[in-house]
């Protein structure tokens, strides 16, 4: 395996000490850095960009994945700041999701949107062999959870976090898809470390850890040494022959990645 991919979520805009550039992608420009994270050679994107410039509605995962993907990537490991639907997933504490509910709108989605259809599947969004890998290397974290997808940048209101939590979410986030898909259509296998941050919209009155836009920072700021060790363990463990699930073709892989870019 060459590279792995790491994609940092909200106060993650920087990892690795390394060469940065801007790549072209048929997609638009994507900003990757290459450089080490626990011993290997990994490729780093900013999912939210350098100083929290994109709004979740707005990130281009079409480039972003493209971009890793063109440069060998075959296993991302990416973090999320997510608000806990459940009193169980209290916060502070770490889940390695394994199901996504997609509740975004308008978001670009697919490759194979144009000339090329594929279909697929889906059902185990996340890698089983990464998520195992991952749940070994963070003993301590929650080792399944549904996460749900809402379209931001504003939080949820009561009535849809109670929607929400009656579909079977335990978990909810702005970023999540169609990131893993988009992976899982050029041949890559993801894993999510997420970090709970807030309550979403509470669990008891006046709860204090409601969720905040300035709760979510402080509480990823506090954590980034935990969030750095725990990402710098779960790459260590990626075996160097790690092969993702084949649930593309790899013609059609093929003719995506050799799309002419947009210079």
């Amino acid at each position: 395996m060459e590279m792995v991919g790491v994609i940092g979520g909200t106060g993650l805009a920087t990892l690795v000490d390394g060469e940065s550039q801007e790549r072209s992608t048929p997609y638009g420009p994507a900003a990757v850095t290459t450089g080490e994270l626990g011993g290997r050679a990994v490729a780093f994107l900013a999912r939210h960009g350098a100083g929290h410039t994109i709004p979740p509605h707005r990130i281009n995962a079409r480039a972003n994945l493209w971009a890793l993907a063109d440069l060998g990537v075959r296993a991302v490991v990416s973090t999320a700041a997510v608000g806990s639907l459940r009193a169980e997933l209290p916060t502070q504490s770490w889940a390695i999701p394994d199901q996504l509910l997609d509740r975004t709108w308008a978001r670009a989605d697919t490759y194979y949107d144009a000339d090329l259809v594929r279909h697929l599947p889906f059902a185990e969004p996340f890698c089983p062999e990464l998520r195992r890998l991952a749940t070994e290397a963070i003993p301590d974290a929650a080792p399944r959870a549904t996460v749900a997808v809402i379209q931001g940048p504003r939080f949820s209101t009561r009535a849809e976090a109670a929607v929400l939590r009656g579909s079977g979410a335990d978990l909810v986030n702005m970023t999540l898809c169609p990131e893993v898909a988009l992976a899982a259509e050029l041949g890559m296998g993801t894993v999510t470390l997420c970090l709970v941050t807030d309550t979403d919209t509470g669990h008891v009155e006046d709860d204090p850890d409601a969720v905040t836009a300035e709760l979510v920072f402080r509480r990823l700021a506090e954590a980034r040494p935990r969030v750095l060790a725990s990402l710098e363990r779960i790459v260590s463990a990626i075996p160097d022959d790690y092969e993702p699930r084949p649930l593309i073709d790899g013609d059609a892989i093929a003719h995506v990645l050799a799309l002419p870019v947009v210079r």
